[in-house]
């Protein structure tokens, strides 16, 4: 009896979802723990910055979203832009969410999920996590680096393929992002490495990088020789 009670106490969590509204549309999100109902509660103030940029977006553009997280980004582009989006997101223990996400916004159609972590070129190696919490993040392939860029020590991980920008467009045949936005805590300039090629035809891009790591200058070096500039 205590099993069956705790099992559906868990059916019913992992089941919970919240709904929000803006720009009069409405999403609806699973939160099954604490990290993704503050997620989801802070959708519109944690990082407003973000739904700005994306709403210069036009319509029927590509976007990359690298590190979809639960897929809050993702589905707000798709559904208030009408764009078409590729979810960048390796970690199983966000899979579950950002599949879930997406169904019950409807936006299947719109954003296809790569399970595959980005880095500077093809390679065997483990991707590391600081935490598995569903909806949680801090973990980055081939590298235990974290955010702040100091090693960390893992305590989870398991070993998968890593591919690259380049790759992705080459190999997949995924059709190349107009728009790209990369929050992968640590390993922000082996995914730009990895993208030479791709990154001269993107029109707008969104990082977030701690500005005090000397990688910073290693990401600007990479964005400047592809045309960018700092806004």
């Amino acid at each position: 009896a205590g099993k069956f009670f705790l099992y559906n106490l868990q059916k019913n969590i992992n089941n919970e979802k919240k709904i929000v509204e803006l720009r009069k549309k409405k999403f609806e999100f699973y939160i099954p723990n604490e990290i993704n109902d503050f997620r989801v509660k802070t959708f519109f103030t944690k990082e407003p910055e973000m739904l700005d940029w994306i709403d210069t977006f036009a319509e029927n553009k590509i976007f990359w979203d690298i590190g979809a997280n639960i897929g809050l980004y993702s589905c707000y582009a798709a559904k208030i832009k009408n764009i078409k989006v590729y979810a960048f997101e390796p970690s199983i223990f966000n899979l579950e969410l950002l599949g879930k996400n997406i169904f019950i916004n409807n936006q299947v159609s719109k954003i296809t999920i790569i399970p595959i972590p980005l880095t500077e070129k093809i390679l065997e190696s483990t991707l590391n996590f600081q935490n598995t919490e569903l909806g949680g993040a801090l973990s980055t392939f081939g590298k235990k680096i974290s955010h702040d860029g100091f090693q960390f020590d893992d305590i989870f991980k398991f070993s998968t393929i890593g591919i690259t920008i380049d790759d992705a467009v080459k190999s997949f045949k995924l059709l190349a992002p107009n728009y790209l936005k990369i929050d992968v805590d640590g390993i922000e300039f082996l995914i730009l490495k990895g993208g030479e090629t791709v990154l001269k035809n993107v029109e707008s891009i969104m990082i977030e990088a701690n500005q005090k790591l000397k990688s910073n200058e290693q990401i600007s070096e990479i964005l400047l020789k592809a045309g960018f500039k700092l806004k």
